[in-house]
Formats: structure tokens, sequence, C-alpha cells
């Protein structure tokens, strides 16, 4: 049975991502990016505060919002966003991970 709230699910594929150090400022100006915490801490900072998170915590970054996740250990975490995002946004660095790299 397929239902509207599937049909969003198959347009927003998770990513699973182990993050750890200090990434870069960037922002997606087309959509949204939430992030699960699934194991460790993780600090999203904004340009004007920063948001941390621990394991099982959800944070939306909303559109054309630039940020800077940190981890000072390894982190676990989903991502959720549309198919074709640039991990570093507009940005691109020796930490642009291969787009649509999926297991």
């Amino acid at each position: 049975m397929e239902t509207e709230g599937h049909r969003r699910a198959e347009r927003l594929p998770v990513k699973l991502a182990r993050l750890s150090g200090e990434f870069i400022w960037h922002n997606h100006p087309e959509t949204d990016e939430a992030f699960i915490v699934l194991d460790g801490k993780l600090r999203i900072d904004l340009r004007d505060g920063a948001v941390e998170l621990s394991a099982g915590e959800l944070f939306v970054v909303p559109k054309g919002v630039e940020h800077r996740p940190f981890a000072e250990g390894e982190v676990k975490v989903l991502l959720i966003e549309p198919r074709g995002v640039v991990n570093t946004g507009q940005t691109g660095n020796k930490q642009t991970a291969p787009n649509d790299d999926w297991i």
C-alpha cells in the first residue's frame, strides 16, 4: 500500500555518516538538512549560536542557513536530505564526499 508519507520518504533518502573533528562552514540553499545522532555527540555551529546533540536527538538546519558540524570524537549520524545534495553545499574542498555514494 502506498501512502503520501511513503512517497515523500522516497524523495528524502537517509545517509549514514561517521563524523569526527571540524567540518567547513556551508549551507544548502535549496533544501533543509536533518541530523539524527545515533551514537556520540555532535555540535552544529550556526552563525548565531550552536546546537548540541546526543544519541537519539534530531536537529533540522533550515535551507540556506550556514552551519558547521563538529564532533570532538567520532559520532554516527543519519542525514536526511534529497538525493544529489553535496555534503559541503556550494563550498567544495577536501571534505567534499562523492555525491550519492550509497551503500
